[in-house]
């Protein structure tokens, strides 16, 4: 078996895995649900709004960061369908990511959530 199978290989079980079967599904009821589209045309309206608003200087970056944060909040509160995807995602990127930092590890040896100190982690590999 060449690294390529084995790499079709991995795809494919990340393709069946619970995390990428929550957020297939998640996405699938957001899409579906005409709430949660509104109230996304909503938000990303408002950000496009702060976007501009900060270019023209009538707002600092730290104001559109924590007025964006504030309707992405409320977003989440409005919608359990936008929640229940949000939340699917970052699952399902964490999944990505840890199969990534393992990777990353074999390939060069370097573990990036190594601080060298032992006494985090318990020990090397």
């Amino acid at each position: 078996m060449t690294v390529i199978d084995k790499a079709r290989e991995l795809g494919e079980l990340i393709q069946s895995s619970d995390e990428m079967t929550r957020m297939k599904q998640a996405e699938i009821a957001q899409e579906a649900d005409e709430n949660a589209k509104e109230l996304l045309k909503e938000f990303n309206m408002q950000r496009m709004n702060l976007a501009r608003d900060m270019q023209k200087g009538d707002i600092s970056r730290e104001d559109a960061i924590e007025k964006n944060n504030a309707a992405f909040d409320e977003l989440l509160e409005k919608s359990e369908v936008i929640k229940e995807y949000i939340d699917a995602k970052k699952e399902f990127d964490a999944l990505v990511n840890q199969v990534n930092q393992i990777l990353n590890f074999y390939i060069t040896g370097q573990d990036p959530n190594c601080t060298h100190d032992c006494s985090t982690c318990g020990g090397c590999h």
